[in-house]
């Protein structure tokens, strides 16, 4: 007779999890009132030095493909809608970061998105503009957002265990160099897969009321 097979643990969906948390401030923090999460697309990523998530922006000013110097990006669309942003989780944000940690990247990379929403970074808040004067003013928004955070919301980012991720199948470039064939002008939900990355959480999640 065979050995009892124990039930496996599903796997959960960390990228509807981070959807979920976007949605939430977007909705009830003045700070993130003009993100649209439906416009943001959340990926896992390679590493890159020591930076736990990056956000890139899918278009130039206005929402335009292209810029005043003839650059032009691809068009990134998912079941029917431009995404205008990018975030990128990477390696050390799933292994080597608290909960409060996970969720203070995501908002991290939310405070760059320009106030206007139009596919482009606020240079005022790129760290080489504002220097120590970011931290400043993200370090209050974040302590505020973490003390009024749902726990259900904070729950999946202490997760300890391998989680469902969008990831790449095949990645836009910032840029068309020319109208060269072999560039792809438009990206869909059909060069995205669901990847399985493992999340390594040992710290105990305390929420503040």
């Amino acid at each position: 007779m065979l050995p009892a097979v124990g039930k496996v643990r599903k796997r959960p969906d960390f990228t509807q999890a981070v959807r979920a948390l976007i949605t939430h401030v977007a909705s009830a923090h003045r700070d993130f009132a003009h993100l649209d999460a439906r416009r943001i697309l959340v990926v896992a990523g390679e590493a890159r030095r020591a930076s736990r998530g990056t956000v890139k922006p899918l278009t130039f000013a206005d929402k335009k493909r292209t810029d005043s110097m003839g650059r032009k990006k691809p068009m990134v669309k998912v079941n029917g809608r431009q995404m205008l942003y990018c975030i990128t989780l990477r390696p050390l944000f799933f292994r080597h970061s608290t909960p409060r940690q996970r969720v203070a990247t995501v908002l991290h990379e939310l405070f760059h998105i320009a106030k206007h929403f139009d596919g482009t970074l606020d240079h005022l808040r790129r760290h080489e503009e504002a220097g120590e004067g970011f931290e400043a003013e993200f370090g209050p928004i974040e302590r505020r957002v973490w003390k009024r955070l749902p726990p259900e919301l904070v729950t999946p980012f202490a997760y300890d265990g391998e989680v469902r991720v969008q990831q790449w199948l095949e990645k836009p470039q910032s840029w068309l160099p020319g109208e060269r064939a072999s560039h792809r002008n438009l990206y869909t939900e059909k060069h995205l897969f669901e990847g399985v990355v493992r999340m390594k959480t040992t710290a105990v999640v305390k929420t503040v009321h």
